[in-house]
């Protein structure tokens, strides 16, 4: 018998609005942020022998000064023109598995919203460029769980740190 739950939970969508124009605001977060993809992550962990050398790794390899590594971009901005939108738009996917161990040993299902997203696009109405992304902690904590509310808690600063110092 298949048994199925549902749960309804509101997330908290962030729109930062900044005159830095789009090239300039994503040269920025590239310039804080390291670089890696999941397979680079999932081979680490298979060759260290230790959670410790695995840490020390991912610090040295991959984690930029904001704490955060670049996984994967989705350029929605390069099939839109075919609808007629010439805005440019990026989705990116990025994170820290030491950032995301911190909330998923707490529960398992915050893994659906680790690593975070950034929706990165031109605003062509006023001029500059706009981030939007939606506070993990909105995301992950939909029971009590304090010990997940306080990890989400300080992704969610860091994650308005890396956008803040990007944007402003």
């Amino acid at each position: 018998m298949l048994i199925s739950e549902t749960k309804s939970f509101t997330g908290t969508r962030v729109v930062v609005r900044t005159p830095r124009s789009f090239d300039s605001l994503l040269q920025r977060l590239r310039h804080v942020m390291g670089k890696a993809s999941i397979d680079d992550i999932n081979a680490l962990a298979r060759e260290q022998p230790s959670e410790d050398a695995f840490a020390r790794l991912v610090e040295e390899r991959y984690v930029g000064t904001s704490g955060f590594m670049f996984f994967t971009e989705i350029n929605h901005g390069a099939w839109l023109p075919r609808y007629g939108i010439t805005q440019r738009v990026v989705r990116w996917i990025i994170g820290n598995p030491l950032y995301a161990i911190t909330m998923i040993r707490h529960d398992i299902t915050a893994g659906l919203f680790a690593p975070v997203e950034l929706l990165i696009t031109e605003d062509v109405n006023g001029g500059g460029s706009i981030v939007t992304y939606v506070r993990p902690s909105s995301l992950m904590v939909v029971e009590d769980n304090p010990q997940l509310l306080k990890a989400a808690v300080a992704l969610d600063a860091k994650l308005a740190a890396l956008v803040d110092g990007a944007t402003g």
